[in-house]
Order: C-alpha cells, then sequence, then structure tokens
C-alpha cells in the first residue's frame, strides 16, 4: 500500500507539468494535483509528529488551506463529484489512514487517465464519454463501500479507545492548538467557545455534563430499562465543548460505560447528505454540502444498495457481542449558526424516482438491519443543546440562560404536566387553531383509553432523553385526524422553510408548500427531499404540547425563536413529527408515565402493519414541526359527550392549575 501511495503521490506531483489537457479541464486537474500535494505535505507532518510543535497561527493556516482550496469549475457534475470526494480526505490525513487517502487519489488519478485517453494528442478538447466517467465512479463504490461502511460500524462500536477519545482525555483540552489535532475545520467559533468554556467556573462544567450523563440514566429508569447491560454509550459533540465532554465521559465510566466518539463522516462511500451523525467541526460549506448532498445518485442501483446492506449485515455480525453491550447516544447539539440561502444549481445530481425508490428500501433495511443487533427495546439516548458564538453579541448571556433551562425544576414540570394529561385523557379528539396570519386549524383523533384508571394516551416527558423539560406527547389515531398545518419560519436540520403550510387527511400529508425558492418545483423539491425524505407522503407520527414557557420567553427575549434546534423549538408550543412514531420499533415495549399508567398511544394504522411489511410501516424519519405561542389561538380537547375543555387561548395556558407555566410569557 505505501508502495502504490508513493507512486501516486509522484504521478500527481507531474500533473502540472504534463500539458496532456487544456482549457478548463486541465485547469481542473491541475488545480485538484495542488490540493493533493498539500494532502502530501500535510501527512508528512502528521505521520513525523511535526504536527502539535507547530505554531497555532501555523495550524490555522493550514487548516485554513486545507479546507478553502478553491474548485476549479468545469460545469461536469462527475467532476465535481471528484472533487468532494477529494476533499473527503482531510480528515483521515490527522488519522494517519493512508488507505483512505490512497484510494482516492487512485480515482482521481483514474478519471484523469480517461480525460487524457479521450484527447489522445488531439488539438480538439475531446472528453471520455459519461458513461466511462460513471463506469469509474461506479466501480469505485461498489469496490470501497463494503469497507466503508465496516468502518462507520466499528467506529460506533470499538474495541479500543478511538482516536477522538485519546484526544479529549489525554490532550490539554484548555490549549486552542488541541482543536486543530481533530483535521476538522475550525473557525473562530470553536475557538471562542473553548475560551469561554475555559473561563466558566468548574462547578458550571460540571453541572453541564452531569445533567447531560444524568439525563441518560434517567432516560433507561423512567422507560424500564437496564442500563446495567449496556457497556457502551456514544457522544455527539461540536468541537470546543472538550471541557463538558471530558467529565461526561468520566460521568459514563463511574457508571460502568465505555465511550466512542465517532466522526461525522461526509464522503461517497459513508454516504452523504446534509446530516453529520457523529463529533464534528465548523461546516466546510453548507452550500457546497447542499450541491453534493445527493452525489452518490450519479451512480445509484439497485446493485449498489445490495452490496452496502451486505455490508451493514456482515460488519454488525462481526460486532454483535459489543452492539449488544452499545445504551445508545448522547447528543450534544449546537445552535446560532446563520441561516443560509440554499441556491439550486444547474446540474446538480438528482435521484431519480427509481433511486428514490431503492433509498426507501435502504433506509428501511438498514434499520432492520440494526435493529437485529441493537435492540431497540434496551437501548436509550439523551439530547442536549447550548448556543454557539455565532447567535451574537448576546452570546454569553444566551449561553448562561442555556444552562438554567437546562437544569428546570422537572418535578414542578412533571406535576402541571399531569394536570394537561389527565385533561387530554378524557378526549375524543384535539382541535389546534392558529391566530392573526395563521392559517393552522387541525383536528387530532385520541385512541379510545378502555381503562382510564391504569391507562393514558400521553406520555409525561421530563428531563430525560430531551433535554430540557417541558412536553407531553402521544401517537395520533390517522383516521379522522385532517387540517392544515401552518408556520411563518421554522428551521428543521439546519435548514429554514418560510411559510410553511402542510395539509393532512386521515392523518397522512396531502399538499404541502413554501417559499423558499422562486419556482414551484423547487420548493416542492426541497420539502421532497428534506422533510419527505423521497416519500410521496408521511403520516403524523406525533402530536405534543410544549409547555417551556421559559424557553419561549428567552426566545423572544433574544429574538432568536427562528433559531433555536428542535430540541428547544419543540417545547416552546405544539408540535407535530411527521413520520414514525415516537416509539418506532418497541410499539410492543410497555412504557409508564410516572404516575403508573401505562402509555397505550404507542402506534398507528400505518406502524400497525410492521408484522406483515416493515416497508409500510416504517419511514424512517421523524420530523418536529413547532407552532409557537405567539400563533396559537386555541388548543382545546373534545370529549366523547361533545364537551369542549379548553387547555390553551390566545397564547396562554387556561387549564385550571397550569397558571405557573405564565409566569415566563
Amino acid at each position: 500500500m505505501e508502495e502504490r501511495y508513493e507512486l501516486s503521490v509522484e504521478r500527481i506531483s507531474q500533473i502540472a507539468e504534463d500539458k496532456l489537457l487544456s482549457g478548463k479541464v486541465n485547469d481542473f486537474f491541475v488545480n485538484e494535483a495542488g490540493f493533493l500535494n498539500l494532502v502530501y505535505e500535510v501527512l508528512d507532518l502528521v505521520n513525523n509528529n511535526k504536527l502539535c510543535k507547530l505554531t497555532l497561527d501555523e495550524l490555522r493556516a493550514i487548516n485554513k488551506k486545507l479546507y478553502e482550496y478553491p474548485f476549479a469549475e468545469t460545469g461536469n457534475m462527475y467532476l465535481s463529484a471528484l472533487a468532494a470526494e477529494m476533499r473527503a480526505v482531510i480528515p483521515y490525513i490527522f488519522e494517519k489512514d493512508i488507505r483512505n487517502v490512497l484510494i482516492r487519489m487512485e480515482l482521481f488519478l483514474e478519471v484523469y487517465s480517461a480525460f487524457v485517453a479521450a484527447k489522445d494528442g488531439s488539438d480538439e478538447d475531446i472528453e471520455p464519454k459519461t458513461e466511462e466517467l460513471k463506469d469509474i465512479l461506479y466501480y469505485y463504490v461498489c469496490d470501497y463501500a463494503p469497507e466503508a461502511i465496516k468502518e462507520k460500524v466499528n467506529e460506533m462500536l470499538p474495541e479500543e479507545e478511538d482516536f477522538a477519545t485519546k484526544i479529549v482525555k489525554y490532550e490539554d483540552i484548555t490549549d486552542l492548538k488541541t482543536l486543530y489535532l481533530y483535521g476538522e475545520k475550525i473557525t473562530e467559533v470553536e475557538e471562542k467557545t473553548l475560551e469561554y468554556l475555559n473561563k466558566l467556573p468548574e462547578t458550571t462544567i460540571r453541572k453541564m455534563a452531569d445533567t447531560f450523563t444524568e439525563g441518560y440514566r434517567i432516560g433507561f429508569e423512567v422507560t424500564g430499562k437496564d442500563i446495567n447491560k449496556k457497556k457502551l454509550a456514544e457522544i455527539r459533540y461540536h468541537i470546543g465543548f472538550e471541557p463538558v465532554v471530558k467529565i461526561a465521559i468520566d460521568n459514563f465510566e463511574k457508571m460502568g460505560m465505555k465511550v466512542s466518539l465517532r466522526r461525522g463522516r461526509m464522503n461517497l462511500l459513508a454516504g452523504r447528505g446534509l446530516e453529520r451523525i457523529g463529533f464534528e467541526g465548523a461546516c466546510p460549506g453548507r452550500q457546497f454540502e447542499f450541491e453534493h448532498k445527493d452525489d452518490l445518485a450519479l451512480v445509484l442501483d439497485k446493485h449498489i444498495n445490495t452490496i452496502r446492506l451486505n455490508a451493514w449485515k456482515n460488519a454488525f455480525e462481526k460486532k454483535k457481542n459489543i452492539a449488544s453491550l452499545y445504551g445508545g447516544p448522547a447528543v450534544m447539539e449546537v445552535f446560532g449558526e446563520k441561516p443560509t440561502d440554499y441556491v439550486t444549481k444547474e446540474g446538480m445530481p438528482r435521484y431519480s424516482d427509481k433511486q428514490q425508490v431503492l433509498l426507501r428500501k435502504y433506509s428501511s433495511e438498514c434499520m432492520a438491519i440494526r435493529t437485529q443487533y441493537i435492540l431497540e427495546e434496551e437501548r436509550s439516548f439523551t439530547i442536549i443543546a447550548f448556543p454557539t458564538i455565532e447567535i451574537g453579541e448576546n452570546f454569553e448571556k444566551i449561553f448562561d440562560e442555556v444552562i438554567e433551562l437546562n437544569t428546570l425544576d422537572y418535578i414542578k414540570y412533571r406535576d402541571v404536566q399531569q394536570k394537561i394529561i389527565d385533561t387530554l385523557d378524557k378526549g375524543d379528539y384535539v382541535i389546534i387553531k392558529g391566530s392573526g396570519n395563521n392559517k393552522t386549524n387541525i383536528k387530532v383523533n385520541l385512541h379510545e383509553l378502555k381503562n382510564p384508571e391504569k391507562e393514558t394516551n400521553f406520555e409525561n416527558c421530563v428531563a430525560d432523553v430531551n433535554i430540557p423539560v417541558g412536553e407531553v406527547f402521544t401517537s395520533p389515531v390517522l383516521n379522522g385526524t385532517d387540517g392544515v398545518l401552518h408556520v411563518s419560519r421554522v428551521f428543521l436540520e439546519g435548514l429554514e422553510y418560510k411559510n410553511l403550510k402542510i395539509t393532512v387527511k386521515d392523518g397522512m400529508i396531502t399538499e404541502y408548500s413554501l417559499d423558499n425558492f422562486p419556482t414551484k418545483e423547487e420548493n416542492e423539491r426541497f420539502f421532497k427531499d428534506n422533510v419527505l425524505y423521497h416519500h410521496e407522503s408521511l403520516p403524523i407520527g406525533e402530536f405534543a404540547i410544549g409547555t417551556n414557557t421559559t424557553a419561549y420567553a428567552m426566545a423572544k427575549k433574544y429574538d432568536i425563536g427562528n433559531i433555536l434546534p428542535i430540541l428547544i423549538a419543540e417545547k416552546t408550543g405544539p408540535h407535530f413529527a411527521f413520520g414514525d412514531t415516537c416509539y418506532s420499533r418497541c410499539e410492543d415495549t410497555k412504557v409508564y408515565n410516572p404516575d403508573g399508567k401505562e402509555i397505550i398511544a404507542r402506534e398507528n394504522e400505518k406502524s400497525a402493519l410492521r408484522n406483515e411489511d416493515p416497508m409500510k410501516a416504517y419511514f424512517d424519519c421523524h420530523t418536529d414541526i413547532t407552532l409557537p405561542f405567539d400563533e396559537l389561538s386555541e388548543i382545546s380537547v373534545v370529549t366523547y359527550d361533545n364537551e369542549v375543555i379548553t387547555i390553551i387561548e390566545d397564547g396562554r395556558f387556561v387549564l385550571e392549575g397550569t397558571d405557573f407555566l405564565n409566569e415566563p410569557l
């Protein structure tokens, strides 16, 4: 392998002198060869342990050069995808993973050779046929995707301390230079975050970490799962939060659990998209990732699906003993990033209708494979969120308030939420209406309680898996759940949706519109790609009432309501999740509220099909959309005797016993 690597480096270094191509194509290959020469230089520094001896300014310069190395545009989508795949080598440099650098260098040289052969000394700019370029990319994916999937599973289920864990545990995490050891893009955001955390008292850092890990533990406790069966927890975080992560690792180890800190990789083999799963640095470029999220569409077919699914099966089978000990992820999200106005460019890869069917099948079967080895009824998770300096001049004030928000008295909320649940459990259905320009008007059908003394429809959500505290939620009956959900502006997975309107009939999406792009087609494509996830429709998997008016008031105070993460935003009003229920693949596991009642609303008419056709039962997505209090006119429950009991009126809680929720308002 080292021989192949040296030969590749030598050949790439000669491309600028070859002059075998011309025009934009020549510019492209010379440019990319320059980038790969830079890769070689940095890898040499890493291999010879010279990186740690550089100054902070020298490390910043290297990071900036790697992540801001320009593209040479050609208008050829295969070359564009190739350039994006070359940028995927950067993290592997810092992990000293020559193999993953090498296979991309060889891909680059194979494409270059195809262009040289096509031109064959001609004075004209002759390019290889599209089918030839497609074949090169196709066989690259076929050959190397299985190993990439194996690496993903190994990173999720490590047998030894992994790359990032060693950084957090053993490096000086108060030193800004440490941030540059990951190989992720580092900006002022990551540096300023670490600097701010370094200034906080140790008691505050510990409070943040303890809330995080205690939420994880309570998640097992309240659902009746035995955490003692689990020996591995996965932490996902944004670089800059190492002081909190280090204490969290220590807390998990005291629980008898090791941790994995896997990287959120974005490449053609590991899978692209817009969501990173794992630890991450700054986004290399949101428009760039938007343009390349569907690069796999250039080659995807049934054979590649089969190869990838077999790889998942084989990888999990080899790790089945560790997989059985995996407790689930503990996720530390960040928010405050400036919104991106994405531009749909001509020539961006798009999945065909046939490929969208393949993607849905792949997603469903991937989840089915995973749940064979990581039992959903035994695992749990937790999610918490903190702001970054991108949120603006009030960063420190907001950060301090979020810490307090994440540690609210969950007992107090539990008790008032129980009053709301007791009222909702009298109902046949719930009505939700918007106010002013908000066109929301929707009826949500509830499951019938056969034994109200022992059964309930709504889960009383306290500060465990979803921090902060503050919601009651259910899986509605789809039949008869009809109406319109409308929000003026919402952020979902970092993407902004303007004037989003969704119509549902019998719990299924029938129409949708938004105002992000100039044309109806672009808007519908955006929604289908990023909310429907290529399905033609999705059911309402969850209806909830958020009760965290403290979070809502904070958002209003600092005018950050539109950029809150869904984790907090869903607590600031009623919300609907489209896709699977909150109990997906665990419908047969009994769940109880703190008052001892069993939550019986764990499925709907779609998930009930799980035993006869999982493809029709599960959608492998769950997207929450919140209607804020200031766009809310009414939430009322209608009983079987047609009595109307109002819970919220004109954005205020009016149900007896819920007065304290109005205090922050």
